[in-house]
């Protein structure tokens, strides 16, 4: 359980400087043996041959490069737990590199630098041991200067895939060993650094900023812009710009020793907890946040620069203003990026011992005064080498550890070192050794609760009277798995009221499916028990807002609409109607228009932004008459200060509207090039109900007669019925299969729920009473004189729970009105997925296009990103991929869809007043046997929905179900779509 012996103490990293540095990336040599019994160590001797061995990318896993097989577990140890020991099934892998200096290498001191290996290394250089280390994802350093030589110096790592310290690192992602971020050797000449910590606080009562720089040797610290030349250990209070995560201002800077100099990059700015909130320079802040892990679906955490900037420039371009850095130490680059880009960070020290959860905490490491001095090093090792980062405003001491000793330990070390930052822990309900109150996936109601400081209070008066003081994070919420998180925009009017609630980080940034192919070459991204795995937890490690190759999910495009910093049309949600089965019999509901504006010919807009004005931002509208742009143009707008409103002139409604509905859509956009997206890039927008549709009524669907025809059919209008079982099979001569009512979704990870959860499990409801298996039983057709007239009884076998559907069907000559009533019959115990009808119709018509919510999906409780416009695209780009296949692909408050041919022609559904939307190549029985997308294969028909109402997603894999306004309650309903061609 020690932490390592031989290794330098920990320092500051900072990525460039005058000495000399070399890179050991490239092939190894490597050899995977089956256990860490081995006591043969001759593979570090210099003349060892190693030509038989095959070579091994580093930095980079062994097990994703053919050797072994990666394995995932969320909680649970993937071996036995009997700590510190292992089992001698351990896998180990031997590396060798070879490597000359370059011939301006200079001799002296020099070190040999680890930033990352799983689970620990032992090491040996020319033959020399040089010592071992544990630590994953935190840096580690040797002196070699000693050692090395001009040519062929052998460099040798031997590497277990469990050690003492996986005990420490239990982390819900998959186990990866190996050699996988960067191997360095440093130049580090006569006087040169060997730590620095830049102090720089900013005041903002004066607007001054004080900076003093410590360093080992002394030397001195230059800031050109601000005309400073200080010795190291001085300070200076002169007028700064602050750095905030909105205005990332840094101020380039130089320390120089007697050996060294280095380039600095200094950001001025002071948080602290005061007032019973966290404040950065004097203001709160709210954490739009993302818990981050990191993960490339081809390299595991062997991230290269490329997709690191890729991470941050979506963060930034999605409205994400923070990151909680889960569960360990990112790669010191990301920190770089941070600092420039303008990210708050929680950095959180590699520790989490979570499976010991399995046995009531029983053996923690946290609790045990052993292993104390291994996770002391892990705190010195995350503080010492991110301490220069503006960006870092807070420690965080793990995760999900239980409590103890060791975790205090840690607390004191991480306050004497660095008092200018606070401290976070979730997993301390007491939060005895934080600054801040930290929960994960509390309900709504417990976070209005917390926010009102109303909170179940704790045993000891004095501990709950402290707890209650202080400011509140949901370090994880909206557990972002598969289809969801639902509930973000309620969270977020939460944060937004009690000002005691600063945000949260979505739990979590990117799903972790490792890239593989079928034998067919297909591509697919593998989920826990693809490999064989022993132990595993299914595909609860996708769970991210971005899809494994960093494509945004719906998920993404949800989170970046609610946390908009500036909100645009008043307090209303997206446009369009939350409907439900509880729609009454006559049709009429309850519509949500979405934001009005506040009065006639204005839109209201709401800065909130922490810090930043208006200034930087460029305000558009456009109105639009049922997706006909009929004029756009600037608005102009004050650049309010954060937490400031206005009421915006809108310009005079333009003409052409010609009795369509319109919509105002207000835009706000980056008025210049900012370093992480272009100018136009939408930061906002909003849309105001600018005239509701014509009010005259539509031509009634009526006046054809219902006559037989052939083959056993009934025509009525442009359609042709089954007469013995009332179903549509021809319109205008399509071939259809349906519309029949539908109630049965494929079951999304939400749905499934987390097993640990008390539930309901709405997936497990549905199932247990049948909804996967509905059979429709005719009672009657009957032509009536203007009317062909459907009677069926819609049930599950096993029950006597029913639907008793009726389908009433007028037509005249082009159009075909199908209005549904459903009446439940029995005591149903759950809602349903869905209320509305199915049908099949045949491939060829592969083009929708839709006036209502789009482009993205959206359901009841994921709906803000949804825009009201005219959209178009193929069928098969209505479809989301999720990892594990699932319900997906909705539009909400779709008016009409027209499915086309290449022809041109067309099938129209049209709503009154609206439908959800979707279409795919497979039903959703199909969909839920899939386990990946490449069991999904296209068939000949199209199946659309059309649903009168859909329940909720929430967040039910590892958080709040849906709350109950998005629950599809069981009630009397009635709905109707008219059905014609277009040629």
């Amino acid at each position: 359980m020690s932490p390592g012996r031989g290794c330098r103490p920990p320092r500051a990293w900072f990525a460039r400087s005058d000495a000399r540095r070399m890179s050991l990336h490239g092939m190894w040599r490597f050899r995977l043996l089956p256990t860490a019994r081995s006591a043969d160590v001759s593979f570090a001797r210099p003349d060892f041959d190693d030509a038989d061995w095959p070579g091994l990318r580093v930095p980079g896993h062994w097990v994703l490069a053919g050797h072994g097989a990666p394995a995932y577990t969320n909680t649970r140890y993937p071996f036995p737990v009997d700590p510190p020991l292992l089992p001698d099934e351990n896998p180990t892998g031997d590396h060798r590199h070879t490597f000359d200096l370059p011939d301006t290498w200079e001799p002296g001191p020099a070190l040999l630098r680890f930033e990352g290996v799983e689970s620990c290394a032992r090491v040996w250089l020319n033959g020399k041991e040089l010592g071992h280390f544990k630590g994953s994802r935190l840096p580690h350093e040797f002196e070699v200067g000693h050692l090395l030589r001009a040519r062929r110096n052998v460099l040798a790592v031997r590497v277990h895939q469990w050690s003492s310290g996986s005990y420490l690192e239990d982390q819900d992602q998959w186990w990866l060993p190996g050699v996988f971020r960067d191997v360095t050797l440093h130049h580090r000449p006569a006087g040169a650094v060997l730590d620095h910590f830049v102090h720089a606080s900013y005041d903002h009562r004066t607007g001054h900023g004080t900076l003093r720089v410590d360093c080992a040797p002394a030397g001195r610290v230059t800031v050109p812009a601000l005309g400073l030349d200080l010795a190291t250990g001085e300070s200076a209070t002169v007028p700064v710009v602050p750095w905030t995560a909105e205005t990332p201002r840094l101020y380039d800077a130089e320390l120089r020793t007697p050996g060294e100099c280095v380039p600095l990059r200094i950001g001025f700015r002071t948080v602290c907890v005061e007032d019973g909130l966290l404040k950065v320079n004097g203001r709160r802040v709210l954490f739009r946040g993302v818990n981050r892990h990191e993960f490339d679906p081809r390299y595991g955490r062997a991230l290269g620069p490329d997709a690191i900037r890729r991470d941050l420039l979506l963060m930034k371009q999605h409205n994400v203003n923070a990151v909680r850095t889960s569960h360990y130490p990112p790669h010191p680059a990301f920190l770089d990026l941070c600092d420039e880009l303008g990210l708050w960070v929680v950095e959180e020290c590699d520790l989490e011992t979570h499976g010991f959860a399995q046995q009531d905490w029983r053996d923690n490491p946290v609790d045990d005064d052993a292993w104390t001095p291994a996770l002391l090093d892990r705190m010195r090792r995350t503080v010492e080498r991110d301490k220069n980062h503006p960006s870092v405003i807070m420690w965080s001491l793990g995760n999900e550890c239980g409590t103890g000793r060791g975790l205090s330990a840690m607390a004191a070390w991480a306050r004497d070192r660095d008092p200018s930052r606070p401290l976070h822990y979730e997993g301390d309900p007491s939060c005895a050794d934080t600054d801040v109150y930290s929960r994960m996936y509390a309900t709504h109601a417990e976070v209005e609760r917390i926010g009102l400081r109303e909170e179940e209070p704790l045993a000891d008066p004095a501990a709950d009277a402290r707890r209650r003081a202080l400011p509140f994070l949901l370090c994880e919420y909206a557990h972002a798995m598969g289809n969801g998180p639902g509930g973000l925009r309620e969270y977020q009017r939460l944060f937004e009221t009690y000002e005691r609630c600063q945000g949260g980080f979505v739990w979590e940034w990117i799903d972790h499916g490792l890239r593989q192919r079928t034998p067919h070459g297909e591509v697919f991204h593998a989920y826990g028990g693809d490999f064989g795995e022993e132990l595993h937890d299914g595909n609860f490690v996708c769970d991210g807002l971005v899809f494994p190759d960093r494509t945004p999910s719906p998920g993404l495009a949800e989170f970046k609409k609610v946390v908009e910093p500036v909100r645009i049309g008043g307090t209303g949600s997206g446009a369009g109607a939350d409907e439900g089965c509880g729609t009454s019999e006559d049709g009429d509901t309850d519509e949500d228009s979405g934001p009005e504006s506040t009065a006639s010919g204005t839109v209201r807009i709401t800065n909130l932004h922490d810090f930043s004005d208006l200034a930087h931002l460029a305000f558009r509208w456009s109105y639009e008459a049922e997706g006909e742009v009929l004029a756009e143009g600037p608005l102009t707008v004050p650049p309010l200060a954060p937490g400031a409103h206005a009421e915006v002139a809108l310009p005079p409604e333009p003409a052409g509207r010609r009795g369509r509905e319109a919509l105002w859509t207000v835009r706000a956009t980056l008025a210049a090039d900012t370093a992480w997206a272009a100018a136009g890039h939408e930061v906002a927008w909003g849309q105001v109900p600018a005239a509701p549709p014509r009010p005259t009524p539509r031509p009634a669907v009526t006046g054809a007669s219902p006559r037989h025809g052939e083959g056993n059919l009934i025509l009525l209008g442009p359609g042709a019925f089954d007469a013995t079982t009332g179903v549509l099979r021809y319109l205008d001569g399509c071939h259809l299969k349906g519309p029949q009512l539908d109630v049965w979704r494929a079951p999304t990870d939400n749905d499934e729920g987390a097993p640990w959860q008390p539930g309901p499990h709405r997936a497990a409801q549905w199932r247990r009473i049948g909804l996967h298996r509905m059979r429709h039983r005719v009672a009657s057709v009957e032509c009536e004189r203007h009317a062909v007239v459907v009677r069926t009884r819609v049930a599950p076998a096993g029950t006597d729970l029913a639907l008793d559907t009726e389908y009433r069907w007028t037509a005249d000559s082009e159009r075909l009105r199908l209005e549904v009533s459903v009446r439940p019959y029995g005591d149903w115990p759950c809602p349903l997925p869905r209320l509305g009808v199915r049908l099949g119709v045949c491939g060829n018509l592969s083009t929708a296009r839709w006036y209502g919510g789009g482009p993205g999906e959206a359901y009841p409780d994921t709906r803000e990103a949804s825009r009201t416009g005219l959209w178009r695209m193929p069928v098969d780009a209505l479809q989301t991929p999720y990892v594990r296949p699932q319900e997906n692909g909705a539009r909400a408050d779709v008016r009409w869809v027209e499915l086309s041919r290449s022809d041109g022609s067309a099938l129209r559904a049209e709503g009154e007043p609206t439908f959800w939307f979707s279409a795919r190549r497979w039903t959703s029985e199909q969909l839920d046997a899939a386990r990946h997308t490449t069991d999904l294969t296209p068939g000949d028909w199209i199946w659309i929905h059309l649903d009168h109402a859909l329940h909720g997603i929430g967040s039910a894999s590892c958080g709040p179900g849906v709350l109950p306004e998005y629950e599809l309650t069981v009630a009397p309903a009635r709905f109707a779509i008219t059905f014609s061609p277009v040629r």
